[in-house]
């Protein structure tokens, strides 16, 4: 095995699937595309967008930069790519960014911004609303004077916000975290991999939530249900940098215009468009949070995610997550669930996380809920007794 590259993958990874199609929880990138997708892929026009000759892409584009009030924006294979090229054009090699300490962009982004971007972090505490406290970041920002000190040159919010159960960010906070960034001469940075179940949360217009930030990063692969990629949106010239920082890394793609429709598909107007029913994940993952609440053996997950011990907390699910912690040996549990047809990943140290998504019915809440009370009574005697302490949110959480 390469140097750099050490390790097994984690067991769950590694797990056989059930003889009948699960019922996945795992994530919401596990999503099949639509009937309307598929036929959109397969009629695409294509051409070579490296050129700017893609059709497809280009229509997507355009598409996404109205949809959120941007001048311009860009395809990219991945979130982690798009926030990638998103930190490459805003920032200098040396510089520093202000990312919340939990943030996807500082945890699970394989230190891409020190390997590739050459930046720092200047690390602020998560709160439970998922927002960081605004003293601590006008106190963030390095003296550039100093030459001690890093420049910073860049402030970053994740909406939703994945480690406190995936809150949404208002557009008033999004607003006054861009407006301390811009009296720095700052720009904001929204990871926005799930930008639009914020949209569906909060009730408001998409161009309305994007409009504080400079640029936005949103992903099609998870609740819009598309097969690859995301887009960053933003003004022609970041846009511009940008897409040569998505050449830099390796993300030039040609006939991806097979991609483009199914996102397409996925940010229209018609029957056929995704956004509106991410409210239905919203009211399963409820669902599923008072259902799992009721049983004994799960409780609150603690940290940010849930920092009232005690029992699972509904209210605490307004997206399309539910974390939970067991009295069972995490694994353990897991196994026996997935023996029962459900799939649920660990999400850090003795949490675990389901994730409702476009495929999950009210119908597969219910079979969920009985499922994790067979597999609570067949663990039951690996059981360490009472349950665990409440720690901080979770590291190791996949996307």
């Amino acid at each position: 095995m390469a140097a750099g590259c050490r390790g097994a993958p984690p067991a769950e990874w590694r797990y056989p699937r059930p003889a009948m199609p699960p019922i996945d929880l795992r994530s919401d990138t596990v999503t099949l595309p639509t009937p309307a997708m598929r036929a959109a892929i397969a009629a695409a026009e294509v051409g070579d967008d490296v050129y700017g000759d893609d059709p497809t892409i280009n229509a997507l584009e355009a598409r996404a930069a109205a949809l959120l009030g941007k001048e311009a924006a860009l395809f990219v294979a991945s979130g982690t790519m798009g926030n990638l090229v998103a930190q490459l054009a805003h920032l200098a090699r040396g510089q520093e960014a202000i990312a919340s300490r939990d943030s996807h962009l500082v945890v699970h982004e394989a230190s891409g911004h020190a390997v590739v971007v050459g930046a720092s972090v200047c690390m602020l505490r998560d709160r439970p609303d998922g927002t960081f406290d605004l003293d601590e970041l006008r106190a963030a920002f390095r003296d550039p004077g100093d030459p001690h000190q890093p420049v910073t040159g860049l402030v970053a919010i994740e909406n939703t916000h994945s480690q406190s159960m995936a809150r949404p960010l208002s557009v008033e906070y999004t607003r006054t975290v861009a407006d301390i960034a811009h009296e720095h001469g700052v720009p904001l940075h929204v990871d926005g991999a799930r930008f639009f179940n914020a949209v569906v949360a909060l009730g408001v217009r998409p161009a309305e939530l994007a409009g504080p930030a400079d640029s936005v990063t949103f992903c099609l692969s998870k609740g819009l249900a598309c097969p690859v990629g995301s887009v960053v949106v933003g003004s022609r010239d970041f846009i511009w940098r940008a897409r040569r920082a998505r050449k830099l890394v390796g993300g030039g793609m040609r006939q991806a215009g097979f991609l483009a429709a199914a996102g397409l598909v996925a940010l229209s107007d018609g029957p056929d468009g995704m956004i509106p029913r991410l409210a239905e994940d919203h009211r399963n993952a409820r669902l599923l949070a008072e259902g799992l609440a009721g049983l004994d053996g799960i409780g609150s997950p603690g940290g940010i995610t849930q920092p009232t011990p005690g029992p699972l907390d509904p209210d605490r699910a307004v997206t399309n997550f539910v974390v939970f912690r067991v009295d069972r040996e995490p694994a353990a549990f897991l196994d026996a669930l997935r023996d029962r047809g459900v799939l649920m990943g660990p999400f850090g140290r003795d949490t675990i996380r389901a994730v409702t998504h476009f495929g999950i019915r009210a119908a597969d809440i219910a079979a969920t809920v009985a499922a994790v009370r067979d597999a609570l009574a067949d663990t039951a005697e690996a059981s360490p007794g009472a349950a665990r302490p409440a720690v901080g949110a979770a590291s190791g959480a996949l996307a």
